[in-house]
């Protein structure tokens, strides 16, 4: 396949489109809706609720510029709902349960949500999407038979996963593989992509177990970070970096030629130099707060993860000119800077749009 030469987000082809984001709520949710928004698309959202309270939804008002529907995926007379007043030309599908581990507490709702939550957004596309063009599905790095290599692994390697949460993520990419082949795989129907990316980090994020919400939710309470595994590596990444790429990937499908072969899976992960260990990512936010941020490691027990997995995203480079805006130091500059804009009772909403400017401006092809 041809390289497609969408190498940017184009604010051209999304202005006035008609998008339905599932998930619009949770963290990566909220900072897709504002930048759609800022680019002109006409958004709708469809979320069972606000998974976390305070919430990057809230703090940024991102309520404010796009449409809300209360729904659950797991609900198929919700969705038909949904598609029937949104009327999309894109989908997005990111709701999703995606803590690992909370599914090892609640392994069936994750199943549930992940998977036939999957199953619902395909199957309304298919039942009650006569305008869509385009559908990305959002799943995970974890989607992968991890074997804890020290290289990438590419978009053909084998589904797997350890546990629930990881394994949900691995069934959500083999319902979209069918369903792709199918019932999307007709001349001018709805092309059909999935999106895998993992360790996103940013500003806003209030999920538990995870290490940024972590430390910052210490920073401003001025108490110790514990640490769960600090010799840990991650291919970290600012949330905008899969975003763009989610982007530029619904641009693709919705193009001539070449954009059937894009309907496929994708990965979108950061440079190898921003893998880095968990220990060394808690050293560098607690160097740019301004007040002393001390950490122990809490010993446990804690369930199984990783201690290795990236993603090889040569594909994206090569067949979409996608490419990271923000490095790992920018990144981590970044999220300190948002905080600290929240600890001094700043606009979060234009702190937050200031921010996806700043990145769109560094990701623009020189």
């Amino acid at each position: 396949m041809a390289g497609v030469g969408m190498s940017a987000v184009d604010p051209g082809f999304w202005r006035d489109r008609r998008v339905l984001l599932t998930g619009h709520t949770g963290f990566k949710g909220a900072w897709l809706s504002l930048w759609l928004q800022s680019l002109g698309a006409r958004v709708t959202g469809f979320s069972v609720d606000v998974p976390t309270r305070p919430s990057l939804y809230e703090l940024a008002r991102v309520g404010e510029g796009m449409e809300g529907i209360e729904g659950d995926v797991r609900d198929p007379e919700a969705l038909a709902a949904a598609f029937a007043a949104a009327e999309p030309e894109v989908v997005v599908h990111m709701a999703a349960q995606s803590l690992v581990r909370r599914s090892f507490a609640e392994p069936r709702q994750t199943y549930e949500t992940n998977v036939m939550g999957t199953v619902n957004v395909l199957d309304a596309v298919r039942l009650h999407g006569g305008g869509v063009r385009a559908v990305v599905n959002v799943t995970s790095d974890k989607c992968y038979e991890n074997r804890e290599w020290e290289w990438g692994y590419r978009e053909d390697e084998p589904m797997g996963g350890f546990d629930p949460y990881s394994s949900s993520k691995g069934c959500s990419e083999l319902v979209t593989d069918a369903f792709r082949r199918s019932f999307f795989a007709a001349a001018g129907g709805p092309r059909l992509a999935s999106a895998r990316a993992g360790n996103v980090i940013g500003g806003g994020d209030w999920g538990e177990d995870r290490l940024v919400p972590d430390i910052m939710r210490a920073a401003l309470a001025g108490e110790e970070v514990r640490v769960r595994n600090p010799n840990s590596i991650r291919p970290w990444q600012h949330v905008l970096n899969p975003l763009s790429g989610y982007l530029v990937l619904a641009q693709a499908l919705c193009g001539a030629g070449d954009a059937v072969e894009v309907a496929s899976g994708w990965n979108f992960g950061p440079t190898d130099e921003d893998a880095r260990p968990v220990g060394w990512i808690v050293g560098r936010i607690a160097a740019r707060w301004p007040e002393e941020l001390r950490w122990v490691q809490d010993d446990g027990p804690h369930p199984h993860e990783a201690r290795y997995l990236k993603l090889d995203s040569s594909k994206a480079r090569a067949r979409l000119g996608w490419r990271p805006g923000f490095d790992l130091g920018e990144t981590l500059e970044s999220i300190v800077d948002w905080y600290r804009e929240l600890r001094a009772g700043g606009d979060m909403r234009a702190v937050t749009l200031g921010q996806i400017e700043a990145f769109q401006y560094a990701a623009a092809p020189s």
